[in-house]
């Protein structure tokens, strides 16, 4: 599957579509929480923070992986569990996301950018 950028929008069910060609109900995306844009469609994490660094010239430091369940809804919907998100220099030792603004920020880039 062809990793896409995504700055405007994208659909659930577009999530889903891709979801079920790829790991049946999730899929992964990184986001980029200065730009406000997401890469999703990768088979790694780290493959789509490739893409948005030569694309879109994305530092490593604000770019976190994820993985969107598109038939879940509230808390359930984001899994904050990425190899990419190990980063001890900013005060990141495990896979998932430990600060919780970065949390929020990764939240509201994804409410504005997956619609209904």
């Amino acid at each position: 599957m062809k990793i896409k950028i995504i700055k405007n929008s994208i659909s659930r069910k577009e999530l889903a579509r891709m979801a079920d060609e790829g790991f049946g109900d999730f899929v992964k995306v990184v986001v980029d929480i200065e730009q406000g844009v997401i890469a999703v469609g990768g088979e790694l994490h780290a493959d789509e923070e490739v893409v948005l660094v030569e694309e879109m010239g994305t530092k490593r430091e604000d770019a976190w992986g994820i993985n969107l369940y598109p038939e879940k809804q509230g808390e359930e919907f984001i899994e904050f569990n990425s190899m990419i998100n190990l980063k001890p220099r900013l005060g990141n030792r495990s896979r998932g996301v430990e600060d919780e603004r970065v949390r929020e920020k990764i939240w509201q880039v994804v409410s504005k950018l997956v619609l209904d």
